[in-house]
C-alpha cells in the first residue's frame, strides 16, 4: 500500500537523521572534541546540590557572588587607580576570578529553582485531573479514560494493602504523594532541554555562561524529599493513634512486664526501643532514597548530554522514566505498608 511505503520512507528518513545527529553529537561532544580537536558544543556542566535562589534577583546575585565585586571595587584605595596592576600581577588575576556559588543562609528567604519546579509540578497535576474530570460522561472519552484508569490503579493498589475501607480513607494523601513524585520526575526529564539552557549567568549573547538554572527538578533538592517523608511519617502516626488510641504507643513503651517484675520485661523494653528507632529512621530512608535516585538521574542525563549532545540522551530518558515510576510506587507503597502495620499492629 502507498501509505505503508510512505510510512517506511518516513521512518527510514527519521532513522538517518537520528544517526547523523548521533555522529555529529559524538564529534562535537566532550569525547569527540578531545579525539578530533573539534570545538566543543556545550560548556562543562556544573551540578550544585544546594538549591539556587532565582528571585529576588538580589538574592540570586548574592548567592552567585556577583554582588561582592562592586563593593570590593569601591573599597580599593584611589592610589590603585593611578598605578594599575601589571597584566600578570595577582590583582589582575583576582579580577578574572570565577564566581563561586554560595549556599543560602538558614535565615534567608528566596524563591529557588527547585521551588519553581515544585510549583510547576503542582499546577500540571491540578490541570491534568481537573481537565480530565471537567466533562464527565457515562461513556468516557480518551482523556477521561486515562484519568479514571490511573485513579483505579492507585486505589486498587491501596486496597490490596489496606483493605477497601481503610484504602478509601488513606487514598487522598497516598495518591497525592504518588502523583507528585511521578509528575515531578517526568516533568524534569521533559524540561531538560529548557531548564539546562535558561537561567542566570554571565557573558554576552555568544559567550553566555550559565551559573544558575531557572528551573531544576525538585527531587534533587533534599528539602522536597524530606518534606514528603515527614508528611508520610505524620500521616502513618496519625492513623495509628486514631485507630488504636493510646494503645498504639505500647509497641514503643512496653514497660508492663518490667513493672510486674518479670525478667522478660527487659526484652520488651529493648524491642520497644528498636521499634522507636526504626520508626524514626524511616524519615531518613525515605528522604535519601528519593533524593539519591533523582539526583543521580539528573546528573546522568546532564553528563550524557555533555559527552554526546543531541540524541544520545534519548536512550537515558527511557531508563529515567522507569526510575521515576518506580520511585513513586516505592514511596507510596512503603507509606501504605507502614500504615497497614500501624493500624493492624495488635493483630501481628
Amino acid at each position: 500500500m502507498p501509505s505503508g511505503a510512505a510510512a517506511k520512507r518516513v521512518m527510514l528518513l527519521a532513522g538517518v537523521v537520528m544517526l547523523a545527529l548521533l555522529i555529529a553529537g559524538f564529534v562535537v561532544g566532550a569525547i569527540g572534541s578531545q579525539m578530533f580537536g573539534a570545538p566543543r558544543f556545550l560548556a562543562q556542566p556544573a551540578i550544585h546540590l544546594p538549591p539556587q535562589p532565582v528571585f529576588p534577583i538580589s538574592a540570586a546575585k548574592e548567592s552567585l557572588g556577583y554582588s561582592d565585586y562592586p563593593k570590593e571595587a569601591e573599597e580599593k584605595p584611589a592610589a590603585d587607580a593611578e598605578h594599575p596592576p601589571a597584566a600578570g600581577s595577582a590583582d589582575h588575576g583576582d579580577a578574572e576570578e570565577e564566581h563561586h556559588f554560595k549556599p543560602m543562609g538558614v535565615t534567608q528567604f528566596a524563591i529557588t529553582n527547585t521551588l519553581l519546579s515544585a510549583w510547576l509540578t503542582s499546577i500540571v497535576i491540578i490541570l491534568f485531573f481537573v481537565l480530565g474530570a471537567r466533562k464527565r460522561a457515562m461513556v468516557p472519552g480518551r482523556f477521561q479514560s486515562v484519568v479514571e484508569s490511573i485513579f483505579e490503579g492507585v486505589l486498587s493498589f491501596a486496597s490490596s494493602v489496606l483493605g477497601p475501607e481503610m484504602a478509601c480513607k488513606a487514598f487522598p494523601v497516598v495518591a497525592t504523594i504518588f502523583f507528585f513524585v511521578l509528575f515531578n520526575a517526568w516533568i524534569a526529564l521533559f524540561l531538560v532541554p529548557i531548564y539546562q539552557a535558561v537561567g542566570l549567568g554571565s557573558g554576552g549573547l555568544w559567550d553566555f555562561e550559565l551559573k544558575a538554572h531557572l528551573i531544576r527538578p525538585a527531587g534533587t533538592d533534599v528539602n522536597m524529599p524530606l518534606a514528603l517523608a515527614l508528611i508520610s511519617f505524620v500521616f502513618v502516626e496519625y492513623w495509628g493513634i486514631r485507630v488504636l488510641g493510646l494503645g498504639y504507643f505500647k509497641k514503643f513503651f512496653a514497660f508492663g512486664n518490667l513493672l510486674r517484675g518479670r525478667p522478660s520485661g527487659l526484652i520488651d523494653v529493648f524491642v520497644g526501643i528498636l521499634e522507636l528507632i526504626s520508626e524514626l529512621v524511616r524519615i531518613v530512608s525515605f528522604t535519601f532514597r528519593l533524593f539519591g535516585n533523582m539526583t543521580a538521574g539528573e546528573i546522568l542525563v546532564v553528563m550524557i548530554t555533555f559527552l554526546v549532545p543531541f540524541v544520545a540522551n534519548i536512550f537515558v530518558f527511557g531508563l529515567e522514566l522507569l526510575v521515576g515510576l518506580i520511585q513513586a510506587v516505592i514511596f507510596a507503597g512503603l507509606t501504605l505498608v507502614f500504615l497497614s502495620l500501624a493500624v493492624h499492629h495488635e493483630e501481628h
